[in-house]
């Protein structure tokens, strides 16, 4: 598969000259952010893709529909691969919202708070700890390579879960190859 980390948005802007959170939920691209994924998609156009899965977070939809237009296929959302909760721009947008948004896709597997860490009602919210976070990463990488075309899949996600799939970090609009049969190789 082709791990593809969104564009940039206006709060990877903020954040990375002060590295402090400016409290911007589920943003969307920047100018920049929407070229990087069209430089993408035009470097994509030279693999054989035949399916986008994509986060359910606007930065990502927004990049994974971007390629998709340029490569003429669809998109189909998957919550597994959003990125780790701990950040305001990890706070997502409801299901209804993202549907009147854009009513072509589907997000129907989407619970109502689907970006918030649920599996320990004492500890639940932005805080997801690590190793659910990688046990959520590892089912969908374990769920993608028992797919026939895993390797022509791309994923359009985040900094977190490609970090954790591959050990490398990649910028926004960057991509990587990964072959979901390998193991994890979350960096700590």
């Amino acid at each position: 598969m082709i791990l593809l980390r969104h564009g940039q948005t206006i709060f990877n802007l903020h954040f990375s000259k002060g590295r402090i959170d400016p409290g911007i939920p589920d943003p969307e691209l920047t100018l920049v952010g929407r070229e990087q994924a069209a430089q993408a998609a035009a470097l994509l156009a030279s693999e054989v893709i035949t399916r986008i899965v994509s986060s359910p977070y606007t930065r990502a939809i927004e990049t994974a529909l971007i390629v998709g237009e340029y490569l003429r296929l669809n998109v189909e959302i998957d919550p597994d691969i959003r990125e780790r909760a701990g950040f305001s721009c990890d706070i997502g947008s409801t299901p209804e919202d993202l549907m009147a948004r854009w009513p072509s896709l589907d997000f129907s597997g989407l619970e109502t708070e689907w970006w918030a860490y649920s599996g320990d009602p004492l500890k639940s919210g932005l805080d997801e700890p690590e190793p659910y976070f990688l046990a959520r990463i590892e089912k969908f990488r374990k769920r993608l390579s028992l797919q026939s075309d895993w390797k022509n899949t791309l994923v359009v996600c985040h900094w977190g879960p490609i970090r954790a799939m591959t050990g490398q970090q990649i910028e926004n609009g960057y991509f990587v190859k990964h072959d979901p049969r390998s193991s994890m190789q979350s960096a700590s």
